[in-house]
């Protein structure tokens, strides 16, 4: 007869790469103490990895051995697990759209859910929260562009780095980041639709001399 732990795996193994783990999802395997005691010894065994209270992910076997969920695949799960809006934070999202060279040290998302700090071993996933402005647009260019502009900060976002980050955008991305200012803050919103619209700040600039 297969016991607790050996039915855990088996049906962990089914879940998507990544995928987070916790005991009261597997009670109809057993009793919680049985449960809980089946996870205590496979974090113990490095079969599972601990990555906050009661959350566990299970490392994948490659041929050079366990390999860590990344922390995109972490957030990803957590997103999937709680229903939360998850995002990275503007620094990645700066670095990632070339607007800066400074690789981000901390992995930082944001996050509609609680604050907290998730464990991948030695390395931590913070995961903030976040207004709703801040996490518009998930999984899109036009939001990363929201993101990582308020990152660079007021005094700090010239309009040439703001064109920059808008230059690769379509049309219709465009158009969602022009609505999507209506919800920024002001600072932002200038920034934002001076880089859209480039040629009606310039005639204002001149119009003001």
């Amino acid at each position: 007869m297969n016991t607790v732990r050996q039915r855990i795996i088996e049906q962990s193994r089914r879940l998507p790469k990544g995928a987070l783990l916790a005991p009261r999802t597997f009670l109809h395997l057993g009793s919680r103490t049985a449960v809980d005691q089946a996870f205590s010894r496979m974090a113990r065994t490095g079969e599972l990895v601990r990555v906050g209270r009661g959350r566990y992910v299970r490392p994948r076997q490659t041929r050079f051995g366990a390999r860590m969920p990344s922390p995109s695949e972490l957030v990803e799960a957590v997103a999937q697990a709680t229903g939360e809006v998850v995002v990275s934070g503007g620094a990645a999202a700066a670095h990632g759209l070339g607007l800066t060279t400074q690789v981000p040290v901390r992995a930082v998302y944001l996050t509609s859910g609680a604050t907290r700090e998730l464990k991948l071993g030695s390395q931590t996933v913070e995961l903030r929260n976040a207004p709703a402005w801040k996490l518009w647009g998930a999984g899109t260019r036009e939001g990363e562009v929201l993101r990582a502009l308020e990152w660079i900060g007021k005094g700090a976002v010239g309009h040439q780095v703001a064109e920059r980050a808008v230059e690769s955008l379509g049309p219709e991305e465009r158009e969602r980041l022009m609505v999507a200012c209506a919800s920024a803050p002001s600072w932002l919103s200038r920034i934002i639709t001076g880089a859209l619209f480039p040629a009606e700040r310039e005639g204002a600039t001149l119009g003001n001399a």
